[in-house]
């Protein structure tokens, strides 16, 4: 290599390790070849580790999923600039970026592979939040007053190990609160356990969540851990636990203040490290007064308690909400919609949601269904949705309708009483034919008094 060469590739080198945004190659094969500073710093990944790798492996992107704009590249021969995607780094968190791709060529245009820049968004989506006025933790996003509260609080929350309720309707959301809770705590990289207690009679829910013993019951041929034996150190959720039975509540009160339970079949008692967090889509307070909820077991969970707002109490999250399940979707579903309409985004903003967050997302779902590419717009709603568009415009039509006959009848009436009651002056005054005026009279039902307008006479 002639020196000359060798000081532009020194160059070259020292430019791409200079620069903030993150540049690397691969070959043939997708495997990694280079990799600068930036793309160590903004992937959390060492260079010494990404090389000899699939890209995919390194950038766990949302476009490796489908639309990868690298091998659109690689495929077509030419560059593409400013793709916006997301990748996940090494320490599992989500990073935002924008992706500019070309060919690896070298001097003869000989295609070696691929070359990609990235650009770290986070500050600027950061800053965007704070300018729309949306907050995020975790998988849960909205710009609502209630919630913002509630995401304040929420990491000294996680950071303590008091046990957590959480309060709220179906489809508000509890287990993204209750696995936010988990992330946010030193415990995040323990097992979270997930059990929905009204789902299974007392003995199956004991069974699942404290285990068994060989023989403990009929087919028990082996031993069997529990939940919270797999927990270990991590957070076991209980859901629906205004659910459970008295006998149920009993062996959980007892749990928890021991910190041990005893497996079905067993003498010995395990102990246990793992955190409960419990939530309800009950008025636990209302059982308690009612004696269907042990009081002593309400006070022991309720040492913290969350209280999820409806979906038709924070409707300002809506538009949040949509995108949000419309990025999902795409990369799950290898779709490209860029959103819904104006007109299907007006039509969800009017909906009540007795479903709340979960009937939204089902309702993104079903537009996903039928619509590939572009917007969702009102057709591509469920029925039910376009129903209600239909009721409320005839409702709509009907309003403007009875106001504009009220205002109509008020002229009518008017005009005759000043021109005394004239029929042939109040057409003149209204700007149109008596006989017109007479119909009018006729459609409101308006009664005339009996004098004569034109001589004053009865």
């Amino acid at each position: 290599m002639k020196e000359s060469d060798k000081i532009a590739r020194s160059a070259n080198e020292i430019i791409l390790e200079s620069i903030s945004d993150g540049v690397f190659t691969v070959d043939h094969n997708w495997r990694i070849m280079t990799f600068n500073r930036a793309a160590e710093e903004i992937t959390g990944t060492p260079r010494s580790e990404a090389i000899g790798r699939f890209c995919w492996e390194v950038f766990r992107s949302n476009m490796c999923e489908g639309a990868c704009a690298l091998k659109r590249t690689m495929k077509e021969g030419k560059s593409f600039v400013s793709s916006s995607t997301y990748i996940i780094n090494n320490q599992q968190k989500r990073i935002p970026i924008s992706v500019s791709t070309a060919p690896l060529k070298n001097e003869r245009g000989e295609v070696l592979g691929g070359v990609e820049t990235f650009r770290d968004h986070s500050l600027v989506e950061e800053l965007r939040r704070e300018l729309t006025g949306s907050y995020q933790v975790g998988d849960m996003v909205s710009r609502s007053k209630a919630m913002k509260i509630i995401f304040n609080i929420l990491p000294k929350v996680a950071e303590s190990d008091s046990t957590v309720l959480i309060e709220g309707d179906t489809g508000t959301g509890k287990e993204l609160m209750a696995s936010a809770v988990h992330n946010l705590s030193l415990r995040k990289d323990e097992p979270f356990i997930a059990i929905n207690c009204g789902a299974l009679p007392d003995t199956l829910l004991e069974s699942e969540l404290f285990g068994y013993r060989a023989g403990a019951f009929t087919n028990a041929d082996k031993d069997k851990p529990g939940l919270f034996e797999a927990a270990g150190k991590g957070t076991i959720f209980l859901d629906e636990i205004g659910d459970t039975s008295a006998a149920f509540q009993v062996r959980l009160l007892r749990v928890l203040e021991e910190k041990e339970f005893q497996p079905l079949g067993s003498v010995e008692k395990i102990k246990t490290e793992a955190r409960v967090i419990a939530a309800t889509n009950r008025d636990l307070e209302g059982l308690v007064s009612d004696g269907k909820f042990r009081r002593d077991l309400f006070y022991r969970i309720n040492i913290i308690r969350f209280q999820l707002p409806r979906l038709a109490e924070r409707m300002e999250d809506i538009p949040l909400l949509v995108e949000r399940f419309v990025g999902k979707m795409n990369r799950f579903k290898g779709k490209s919609v860029s959103g819904v309409s104006k007109e299907a985004m007006a039509v969800l903003l009017t909906h009540d949601y007795p479903g709340n967050i979960r009937e939204l997302e089902n309702i993104i779902e079903h537009g996903f269904v039928l619509c590939s590419e572009g917007e969702i717009g009102v057709s591509y709603l469920p029925a039910y949705l376009q129903k209600e568009r239909t009721e409320m415009d005839s409702q709509r039509r009907s309003s403007i309708g009875e106001s504009v006959r009220i205002t109509e009848e008020e002229r009518i009436v008017e005009a005759l009483k000043k021109t005394g009651y004239n029929r042939l002056a109040a057409a003149k005054e209204l700007g149109i034919h008596k006989s017109t005026l007479f119909r009018k009279l006729k459609k409101y039902n308006i009664i005339l008094p009996e004098i004569d307008g034109r001589s004053g006479r009865l």
